[in-house]
Order: C-alpha cells, then sequence, then structure tokens
C-alpha cells in the first residue's frame, strides 16, 4: 500500500505544477493591469509603476512563477489585493464553512442516494424504481443554480420555512445542503440500485436465499456488502469535490467558503486570492482522489491481491 500511495502521490505532483502553471499564465494574459483594478482608473501612473514594482510585477514571467511556486510550497500565497491581507490566511478562515456546509451535503447525498439505490433495486421496474430514478436523473441533471433557485423560491420566499442566504444557523444550513448533495444523491442512487440489481444476479446469492435465509439478510448480509464497493469509492470522490468549493452554491445562499472567494476574486480580478483559491481546491481533490483510492485498495480484497 506504500508504494502505490507513493507512485500516485508522484503521479500528482505534476498535475498540481501544471495546474499552477496554467492559472499563472491565465491570469497574466487576461487584458487588463490588477493594479489599476486596485487602485482605480483615475490614479497616477507613477503611483501604478511603483506599487508595480513594489509587488515583483515588473519583473520577467519565469522569475514570478519561480517565486511564487517557492512561497508556495512554504505556504505562503502572497497578499490579497483587494483585502491586503494574507491569502493562506483568508483561505484558512472560509474553510471551515466549506467544510460544514460539504459534511451536511455528504450526509444528505448518501442517505438519501443509498436508500432510494436499495429500494429501487428491490423494486426494480417497479413504479417505486421508476420514481426514484426519475428524481436521481433529474438530481444528476438539473444544473444547481437552478435546483438553487427553486428550493429558494418554494421553501424560503413563499414557505418561509428557511431563511434566503446566509450561513449563520442550523436552518439556514439546510438548504444549501440539499442544493450541493442533490446532484450527488442521484448519482449514488444510481450506482448503488446498479451495483445491487447485477449482484443479486449471481449464484452466492442463490446459495444463501437456498440455505434459507430472509430476503433481507439476503440483501443487507450478502448483496449489499459487495454492491458498496464502488459506491463508496465514489462517495470519498464527491466529498473531496465538495470541499474543493461549492462555487454555485456558495455564491446563490451567500455562503462565505472557498467558492465565495473565487467568485469574489474573479470579479475584482484579485490574482493572489484566485490564484491561492485553485491551488488549494486542486490540493484537496488530489488528496481525495487518493484516499479514495487507498479506500478502495483497502475495502477490495481483489485489488489487494491483483484480480
Amino acid at each position: 500500500m506504500l508504494k502505490r500511495s507513493l507512485k500516485r502521490i508522484a503521479v500528482s505532483i505534476p498535475v498540481l505544477v501544471g495546474v499552477v502553471l496554467l492559472i499563472f499564465i491565465m491570469l497574466r494574459v487576461v487584458p487588463g493591469d490588477p493594479v489599476t483594478t486596485m487602485m482605480g482608473e483615475h490614479v497616477n501612473p507613477a503611483v501604478i509603476e511603483k506599487i508595480s514594482k513594489e509587488m515583483g510585477l515588473d519583473q520577467p514571467l519565469y522569475i514570478q512563477f519561480v517565486q511564487y511556486v517557492a512561497n508556495a510550497l512554504k505556504g505562503d500565497f502572497g497578499t490579497s489585493y483587494r483585502l491586503n491581507r494574507n491569502v493562506t490566511q483568508i483561505i484558512l478562515d472560509a474553510f471551515p464553512n466549506t467544510v460544514k456546509l460539504s459534511i451536511l451535503a455528504a450526509l444528505i447525498a448518501w442517505l438519501i442516494g443509498i436508500v432510494a439505490g436499495i429500494a429501487a433495486a428491490i423494486r426494480q421496474n417497479h413504479l417505486l424504481d421508476r420514481l426514484f430514478m426519475g428524481c436521481a436523473l433529474m438530481g444528476v441533471s438539473m444544473p444547481v443554480f437552478m435546483t438553487a433557485l427553486v428550493l429558494q423560491y418554494v421553501f424560503a420566499f413563499k414557505l418561509k420555512w428557511f431563511p434566503v442566504s446566509g450561513f449563520d444557523s442550523a436552518r439556514a444550513m439546510v438548504l444549501p445542503a440539499i442544493v450541493l448533495g442533490w446532484n450527488s444523491a442521484g448519482s449514488i442512487a444510481r450506482m448503488t440500485r446498479s451495483n445491487l440489481v447485477e449482484i443479486m444476479q449471481n449464484d452466492f446469492i442463490r446459495t444463501a436465499r437456498a440455505k434459507g435465509l430472509r430476503e433481507s439478510g439476503v440483501i443487507i448480509g450478502h448483496a449489499l456488502k459487495n454492491a458498496m464497493l464502488p459506491v463508496v469509492t465514489m462517495m470519498a470522490l464527491q466529498i473531496s469535490s465538495m470541499l474543493s468549493g461549492a462555487v454555485l452554491t456558495e455564491s446563490v445562499f451567500g455562503v462565505p467558503g472557498i467558492g465565495r472567494l473565487a467568485v469574489n476574486a474573479i470579479e475584482t480580478r484579485d490574482m493572489p486570492l484566485l490564484q491561492g483559491t485553485v491551488v488549494f481546491t486542486t490540493g484537496l481533490i488530489i488528496v481525495g482522489n487518493l484516499a479514495a483510492d487507498l479506500l478502495y485498495h483497502v475495502s477490495d480484497p481483489r485489488v489487494r491481491e491483483g484480480a
């Protein structure tokens, strides 16, 4: 397992460097001067030149890139142009809100997705199956912002059960968590049903039934245990993607997380903040993929044996 982990880490390093290089180049190719954006259009050109020199923006791009990578390796992503604060600290302040939202969304997705998938598999080709799979397809296909606006209109504006925006109370967390977990719940339900239906056709399931086991015992004790292996991997990948920043969800509901930071950085052309959020979220995705791979390796004996 250690050898496999080191290999995955070695493969991930070029990916991370490539993302840093790509975002670094893209932000400097986009027209406009960040200092002008920060100071205003009518500022004295001499002031712009002085500030650009202080920030190192007058140096060649390759020198700026090397310095940025060297500082990033030490955990320093620079200073925000707009907020005039350390980017690393800004991200760390916003990250707990993203963690809360992601954990709640993951719990909702797992609960709804697994239960719906099992129920649909048990009642295959019946009304319940079609109902749950129709809802799952809607969850996978419906854009996140559309789901957010519909739930806001119905449950916040019309019924007034929840606040329209914010993240300062338990009630305010419900709608963002449902919106973020809705798509994942659909994917989990579809995969759970598909795997469970396939597993139920195997010989060891017929053997378990022949031994006189109850159908619930066959499903929970034999079929579900084998059907859930790919689902667990998907669940690990989903929570890493949620942690990487739910941009649309956080923007619509005003959640002060990493996704909203990235949107604000784009709007104000705050290059250090945007670079920091992108690099940080990329690192989260890489760690999540590594954790999912190791989890699958641990949970499935066939993978460990090289089958």
